[in-house]
């Protein structure tokens, strides 16, 4: 009897094809959605995980802050520069990397080509605080700092803005502020970061940047890296008392300036982009809803359709755990078909926002459960009223019913 009701409730959904399609698209979507907003969540998650274990764990990125007075928050006219760097590199224990960033948005030109480019300054472990690879070329060397040399390496986009090969560009010379700069070196891509990406950059010497390009002693920030993650505590303390010292500030006074943990960051990224994982996941999860309403909608108008087919199958010896079994099997099976349909759909809708949008998607093996279990437990829920309704049915009014 199991199997011959199984068999009446998959015909009774084949005769009626178009119906039960239309009814489960609200399941489809509601999947599908679910889907696709925990897969850019996860996605994105995994990707700032990655970058963050990619620059490593024990750096701590010091920037210009602002002083506070009577709680409102002003520039108090002091900035992160390079006495700051060099009293860290002369007195910091702690630290086995000390890499200053002087940044300046500068147009760059090469014969007739003229883009838009970050020009950043700095040293030679630059290369190793971020975990950069270089595709042609060499990087900054010592030597490039102490004789002020007018070289540069060049992000992976840039030869194509410039309209020409990474390979061409070695030896080329191209212009910053009128200045001749030796094209040495061009860098792997290195993708991005929210929006931030050094592919469309310009890394010289610091040096040079200071005297030739900005004519300032001011750095946008300063990359420590301590000499071993258990000792990351312990070197911002240190960091934090030298930077203090260099900007006369006295016991009590506000930090005029930010250090900031990349762990740190990293956590609250994830945890704001989780937030909104949810509340998106939340508000697709109501599309399931709806659809759950619309399948027991359905459910109840073959209840009414069916009437004298239920007395008929009464007659013949059906028990109600039959006929209740029958309206379930119909719901259950119209809700993980379309939470299959779904599943399908929020894959695809994902591979396709990684492919053409270029947005970090993963779908993980929790969000499919969770969806096909919602699925199944809203056919379950919206299902068991009109199946009860139908299991009640006297059936000789059944009979009676046209």
């Amino acid at each position: 009897m199991l199997w011959e009701t199984i068999k009446v409730a998959f015909s009774s959904l084949r005769a009626n094809k178009l119906r039960a399609v239309l009814t489960m698209l609200g399941i489809i979507i509601g999947v599908g959605a679910v889907i696709t907003v925990v897969a850019m969540g996860e996605g994105a998650q995994r990707a700032v995980q990655e970058q963050i274990e990619a620059l490593g764990s024990n750096q701590l990125t010091i920037s210009s802050g602002y002083r506070w007075h009577r709680g409102v928050g002003a520039s108090g006219g002091t900035f992160i520069g390079m006495d700051d760097y060099e009293a860290l590199e002369a007195e910091a224990t702690l630290l086995s990397a000390v890499v200053p960033e002087s940044e300046a948005d500068l147009q760059v030109e090469l014969r007739n080509a003229n883009v838009s480019a970050e020009i950043t300054g700095t040293v030679p472990e630059f290369l190793s605080v971020r975990n950069l690879k270089l595709a042609y070329g060499r990087f900054l060397e010592g030597s490039d700092m102490i004789a002020r040399r007018t070289v540069a390496v060049i992000g992976a986009d840039l030869p194509s803005r410039l309209s020409t090969t990474p390979e061409q560009l070695i030896g080329q010379t191209i212009r910053i502020r009128a200045i001749p700069f030796e094209v040495v070196g061009v860098l792997e891509s290195y993708g991005e970061s929210g929006r931030y990406t050094l592919d469309d950059h310009v890394i010289i010497p610091l040096p040079t940047a200071r005297y030739r390009i900005s004519g300032s002693d001011r750095l946008n920030s300063i990359t420590v890296v301590s000499a071993s993650p258990d000792q990351l505590h312990a070197a911002m303390v240190e960091v934090e008392r030298i930077i203090r010292r260099e900007h006369h500030l006295r016991p009590g006074d506000d930090n005029d300036f930010f250090i900031r943990n990349r762990t740190d960051l990293m956590e609250t990224f994830q945890e704001t982009t989780r937030t909104f994982s949810i509340l998106l996941a939340g508000i697709a999860l109501v599309s399931l809803l709806v659809g759950g309403i619309g399948i027991m909608n359905i459910m109840l108008v073959s209840v009414t359709e069916r009437t004298r087919e239920i007395g008929v199958r009464k007659a013949l010896g059906a028990t109600r755990r039959n006929i209740l079994f029958q309206f379930l099997v119909e719901a259950l099976t119209m809700c993980m078909a379309g939470g299959v349909l779904g599943l399908v759909t929020g894959t695809v809708a994902a591979s396709l926002l990684s492919r053409f949008a270029n947005w970090n998607t993963a779908v993980a093996p929790e969000a499919i459960v969770l969806a096909i279990g919602f699925a199944a437990a809203v056919g379950l829920f919206f299902g068991i009223y009109p199946a009860r309704r139908a299991a009640a049915l006297d059936p000789i009014v059944a009979l009676r019913y046209e």
